[in-house]
């Protein structure tokens, strides 16, 4: 903050009679005065800082990354190496094995993308890890190897990382490459999960609502399968809905049950699809609409999910509402055959 000086002005009476002495002459043998000194020299301003913005100590933000995040791959590629011959530094060299590997600003090479990820993982990167979990399960750079795949799935599990615990997880449920071991999934799961991957959300949920490898506890399932259902996990959804419509470890709440099953229906949910139908026709949760349930109940039959309950509701309809469900189920069905454009 610069400071104000305050410029003093002499009064009337004094600054004459300082006028009147100066007009005096002096005597000769008077000596003259010295003159004033130099002004101070104002300090000089502080020299920018080599990179405006940025802090000069601690940990230095990871330049490389950002540019790889805005799409300037050749920026990033040149950052990342420079910094790999500066420092050695390991999330660099994962970087360049993702450019190489993904062949973004330079040619698509796995060998020399697994060469990055290794020289990474040997320095304890996480990322390379599974990097290289998912290159051996790929045959990726080599022959398809999947006990090498779960090695490296449980170095970087080990440390942490959400997306390899979630699959190591999976490999102890299914139990081929591990004995079958549900408590050990549920560690893992819960790490994951904690991480917010909405997929160990609801894999966790699941072993909640069937006390395998935890203690069986619906509210925590219930729980569970709700983080999941907000990270978009069909699934996840129809437990939701189920929970919500029927009061179950959660407190009743039709209509928001109505909207996740739509959502699920719409992804092509069989069970969500039945449930739909189920409201649609009965007008509990929602309006009644037989045209409308009669669509949905004929898209999740064509999916395997049979209902007789629903086949006698269809069957007693009037010819007009029985027809034009069938039709709007017919334009969804159709659809769902023709190939991806």
């Amino acid at each position: 903050m610069a400071t104000c000086l305050a410029v003093i002005l002499p009064d009337t009476a004094a600054a004459q009679n300082a006028a009147s002495a100066a007009a005096k002459p002096k005597p000769a043998t008077s000596k003259p005065k010295p003159p004033p000194p130099p002004p101070a020299a104002k300090p000089a301003p502080p020299a920018p800082s080599p990179v405006p913005f940025l802090p000069t100590t601690g940990p230095q933000p990871d330049l490389a990354f950002g540019e790889y995040q805005r799409g300037h791959y050749l920026t990033a590629f040149g950052l990342a190496t420079k910094r790999v011959d500066d420092q050695s530094d390991p999330k660099s060299m994962t970087l360049l094995g993702e450019l190489y590997a993904n062949g973004l600003g330079v040619p698509q090479n796995d060998k020399k993308a697994a060469e990055w990820y290794k020289l990474a993982a040997s320095r304890g990167d996480r990322e390379a890890m599974f990097a290289l979990a998912m290159f051996s399960l790929a045959g990726r750079a080599g022959p398809r190897d999947r006990e090498a795949s779960a090695k490296w799935l449980a170095a970087a599990a080990k440390l942490g990382q959400p997306l390899a615990a979630y699959d190591l997880a999976l490999l102890y449920m299914e139990g081929q490459l591990f004995p079958q071991d549900f408590s050990r999934a549920a560690e893992l799961l819960r790490t994951a999960a904690q991480a917010g991957n909405a997929d160990a959300q609801y894999a966790l949920g699941t072993l909640y609502k069937t006390g395998r490898g935890v203690p069986q506890d619906n509210r925590e399932a219930v729980r569970l399968f709700g983080l999941a259902s907000v990270g978009d996990v069909t699934e996840a959804k129809v437990e939701y809905a189920i929970a919500l419509y029927n009061g179950d470890g959660i407190a009743r709440n039709q209509e928001a049950a109505v909207i996740l099953f739509h959502q699920a229906a719409l992804k092509n949910n069989p069970v969500a699809q039945n449930r739909l139908a189920h409201i649609l026709a009965s007008g509990q949760g929602a309006p009644a609409d037989p045209v409308a349930a009669v669509k949905w109940h004929l898209i999740s039959k064509a999916a395997g999910e049979t209902d007789l309950a629903l086949d006698d509701f269809v069957s007693k309809l009037d010819p007009d509402k029985r027809e034009a469900g069938e039709k709007a189920a017919k334009v969804w069905l159709d659809a769902l055959k023709k190939p991806p454009s």
